[in-house]
């Protein structure tokens, strides 16, 4: 049996927050001193980023931000595939 999904394809809205292309990412992260890898638990929303956040702040800077607004919206880390400083 065969099931022709292209008409509900069609119907079903693109997702907004496609995944990033990896070579990107590794493009992106070159060149920096220092990286921090967060890996949050299910259960959290993406929201997109404010165009005014989207200057480049400290490290520190970034990382205080971060777990400021974890805290505000009780969301937790897996402390296991989080890596903090990494050359």
């Amino acid at each position: 049996m065969c099931v022709n999904y292209t008409d509900l394809n069609k119907a079903c809205p693109r997702d907004a927050y496609p995944l990033p292309n990896i070579d990107r990412l590794v493009d992106g992260a070159a060149g920096n001193k220092v990286l921090s890898f967060l890996d949050a638990y299910s259960s959290y929303n993406q929201i997109p980023m404010a165009p005014s956040d989207m200057t480049k702040f400290q490290h520190v800077q970034d990382l205080s931000t971060v777990f400021f607004a974890l805290r505000q919206y009780n969301l937790r880390l897996n402390p296991k595939k989080c890596v903090f400083g990494v050359d």
